[in-house]
């Protein structure tokens, strides 16, 4: 083997490392949001704002992505974007521990298994993206999964498909903007920052705020800045370095760590739970053959 093939080697391995450790973090989440469920969902995600915004400053300025984040000010149409996708990754941060503190994890586990299926039909509808028979089988399977709990369940799975929507909408709207992916959060993060600087006053004078209750309070609301950046740095050094069909198979380990804590935790898993996640769980297959069959191919090519 050569000097540079075992090079090229070791990065894989060190970025497949890293984008592991992503997922990992983003998978064990909810014990994080769970240590944090004396606040409401709306008081955690303000202080997740507020604290990102701080850290991830301190990072692009460390990084020297100064001008990149001012340059962002010429370009009307990425700012216009990046204010859609503020909300929608507000609205899927809100939904994640909404799910979570109501003892709702396995909904949020089903919508990021739905969600990667869901950007399969909105690359066919709206790229016109080759689909191919095992993606069609992926994108049945998940429609099959979420009727059986509707029907079967007697419930609609709102927090599952507002996850899924939301993170589809965010994740197509964020390629259409070419801007790093640190300084794209930190947009998205200062635009909501007055909303959220404004909302903990309200908190906080009427009493309804949890800050300053006591530092061990403080400290795990802090910590929300940190559990919201780290993870993504991590996936934005192995997304350099991993091909994308790589990327799409790691993702899977979050929704599956996510699913392991609520039924360890003792939510309600029943026999319809159960045959939901099933096809879900075979539509992720259809999904992964896929991936492997074109990745196989664009080598050969």
């Amino acid at each position: 083997m050569s000097s540079l093939t075992a090079s090229n080697n070791a990065d894989i391995q060190r970025a497949t490392l890293i984008g592991m450790s992503a997922y990992l973090l983003w998978g064990i989440s909810p014990l994080y949001f769970q240590l944090v469920g004396f606040a409401s969902a709306a008081e955690i995600i303000m202080h997740r704002v507020i604290w990102a915004v701080i850290l991830l400053g301190a990072i692009l300025a460390y990084a020297g992505k100064v001008n990149d984040v001012w340059a962002v000010l010429r370009d009307r149409k990425s700012l216009l974007v990046l204010v859609l996708t503020a909300g929608l990754i507000s609205i899927n941060w809100w939904g994640f521990v909404f799910a979570v503190n109501n003892g709702q994890v396995l909904q949020a586990s089903l919508g990021y298994y739905i969600n990667p299926l869901m950007s399969v039909a909105v690359g066919v509808v709206v790229l016109r993206e080759p689909l191919g028979p095992w993606r069609i089988a992926a994108i049945s399977l998940a429609a099959l999964g979420v009727l059986v709990l509707i029907i079967a369940g007697g419930t609609l799975p709102w927090i599952s498909l507002l996850l899924a929507i939301s993170f589809t909408a965010y994740g197509y709207l964020r390629k259409v903007v070419a801007v790093d992916g640190r300084v794209g959060l930190f947009w998205e993060t200062l635009f909501v920052l007055p909303f959220a600087i404004g909302g903990l006053i309200w908190l906080e004078t009427s009493g309804q705020g949890h800050f300053f209750t006591s530092l061990s309070s403080a400290v795990l609301l802090a910590a929300g800045g940190m559990v919201t950046i780290i993870p993504l740095l991590f996936y934005i050094i192995a997304a350099r370095g991993l091909r994308l069909s790589t990327m799409g198979l790691l993702q899977f380990t979050a929704p599956s760590l996510q699913f392991l804590i609520g039924v360890l935790g003792g939510e309600v898993f029943t026999t319809a739970h159960l045959v939901t996640f099933i096809l879900i769980w075979a539509g992720v297959g259809c999904f992964t053959w896929s991936q492997i069959r074109r990745d196989r191919r664009a080598q050969t090519e």
